[in-house]
């Protein structure tokens, strides 16, 4: 179970002035940093600048956590700032669900509307309410997985829910079928706003085996300004080929006080505990992953494969504890070079395994465009036409950006480094999304800087000493709103008119 940490209220903001003030970095200049390549500089006669804490991040402030059932509920008509919610219309089609008859069925028992009436097929979108406890007073377990209308009609607007009656109550869907899976199926949104939740459900189902997630968000493409967005609440999510996955397209995924254990499938090239295709936004607040399925002989998945165009990691834990086989020898996480990642308070957590380990953890890979060309604000690939500023740290603004603050290592050996920065290419194959010429480009070529504050843990380097990345850099004054959550979130956004 995770520990719940309560979630801030994600519109407060404060001036960054200020809380940087408390901090005693207001009034820094400069573009002085160390860069993993520069590390080497310690100790040999060089000058080196007076030590600074590291620069820390800015974020909403703290709401007390809901307690009672209005409590959580008030939480959960909150959204992040940057998703508009406005627009939507409640569920054409409302069903409740009862505990203690569905477990003598097998099968959903309704009280009152049925899906049978639907003839399988829901138009205006379907919200599904589960009876939280049966008659003993324990939590529900539903020995089945959710059986679900078809979406047809018009999509504008419509939202799909699936919640506990009692919210801060998590209800369980438990079964060994092999195509266990909730499925979020509207295929291509085209132009249209829809909005998925669920809420307090846990998903277990060890058996699935089949070329489906657990929580299988099934929403491909869709164009400005149509929009799917996906908010999961305090759940539990296992099995599947991916725990969870999402495909390329207008997504904004939100998870929060959840946990993630990983897979059950049997391809171990393809699989991970989380895959997230080349979608919008990916924002995970306290999260815990652990569990990916591992191979003795294969050095197996992912435990967080996420191509999003926007990455934000807040109180997230990752860890590559197993659960079904050995522990995976890969990277923890698979991320991007291209697009954004804002990260505070990351865990990595790494057992030893079988296969010789992977170098690094969280790695930042350029060998394939996941997303829609059309997200990203700059070509992906090194092109003559851009040379990085003599002050790089100057230009913030102008490059695809990773900022890592307070990252933590707990590693059963001394990690060589935590992050690793992948070097351009300077084309695609033709007709694909793959990236040729990898290290054959220069570094002034290439738009992309990581940075890294207040890293810790058993590791020799926090960069793999590729690519433009510093550690705890002495930013300017005008360079600060890095720091800045959702300063960052509106720059990365704003950039592709979202």
């Amino acid at each position: 179970m995770v520990e719940r940490i309560a979630m801030p209220a994600l519109k407060l903001t404060l001036p960054l002035a200020a809380c940087l003030a408390a901090l005693g970095v207001i009034g820094c200049s400069g573009l002085g940093g160390e860069s993993s390549a520069q590390t080497a500089a310690r100790g040999s006669g060089a000058r080196v600048e007076p030590a600074l804490p590291p620069l820390q991040p800015q974020v909403p402030p703290e709401l007390p956590a809901p307690r009672s059932p209005a409590e959580f509920a008030a939480h959960d008509a909150t959204y992040p700032f940057y998703m508009p919610m406005q627009g939507l219309r409640r569920p054409a089609n409302r069903f409740f669900v009862k505990c203690d008859a569905s477990q003598a069925a097998g099968r959903e028992v309704f009280q009152g509307n049925d899906t049978a009436s639907l003839y399988g097929r829901a138009e205006g979108g379907f919200e599904f309410v589960y009876e939280a406890r049966d008659r003993a007073g324990r939590s529900c377990v539903y020995p089945f997985a959710p059986n679900l209308p078809n979406i047809i009609g018009n999509l504008q607007g419509t939202q799909y829910i699936f919640r506990s009656s009692s919210p801060g109550e998590r209800v369980t869907f438990r079964t060994g079928n092999e195509w266990a899976a909730l499925p979020m199926r509207a295929l291509d949104i085209g132009r249209s706003r829809i909005h998925f939740e669920m809420r307090d459900i846990e998903l277990d189902f060890p058996g699935a085996i089949q070329p489906m997630g657990a929580l299988h968000l099934e929403t491909y493409g869709g164009a400005p300004p149509g929009l799917f967005t996906a908010v999961v609440r305090r759940s539990k999510i296992f099995g599947g080929k991916n725990a969870i996955f999402a495909p390329g397209g207008e997504t904004m995924l939100y998870i929060e006080d959840s946990e993630i254990i990983g897979n059950v499938g049997t391809n171990a090239d393809q699989e991970h505990s989380t895959y997230i295709n080349g979608t919008l936004v990916s924002h995970f607040r306290n999260v815990r992953w652990h569990g990916q399925k591992g191979w003795s002989n294969v050095a197996s998945g992912h435990q967080l494969k996420d191509k999003a165009y926007l990455r934000i990691y807040e109180n997230v834990t990752v860890s590559n504890a197993p659960g079904r086989g050995s522990p995976s020898a890969m990277p923890l996480i698979d991320a991007s070079s291209f697009g954004f990642t804002w990260a505070n308070g990351l865990r990595i957590e790494r057992i030893p395994m079988p296969q010789e380990p992977r170098e690094g953890l969280v790695d930042l890979r350029s060998e394939i465009l996941y997303g829609n060309p059309q997200h990203y604000p700059w070509p992906v690939i090194a092109t003559s036409a851009w040379r990085m500023p003599q002050a790089p740290l100057g230009a913030l603004d102008q490059v695809y950006l990773s900022v890592f603050f307070n990252t933590s290592v707990q590693s059963f050996r001394r990690e060589p480094f935590v992050f690793a920065q992948r070097p351009w290419g300077r084309g695609f194959e033709p007709g694909t999304a793959t990236v040729v010429g990898e290290g054959l480009t220069t570094r002034a070529e290439q738009r992309a800087v990581s940075l890294a504050f207040g890293t810790q843990g058993t590791f020799g380097k926090v960069y793999s000493g590729v690519g433009w990345t510093y550690v705890n850099p002495r930013l300017s004054d005008n360079m600060l709103w890095v720091a800045d959550r959702d300063a960052f979130i509106r720059h990365a956004l704003g950039l592709i008119g979202r």
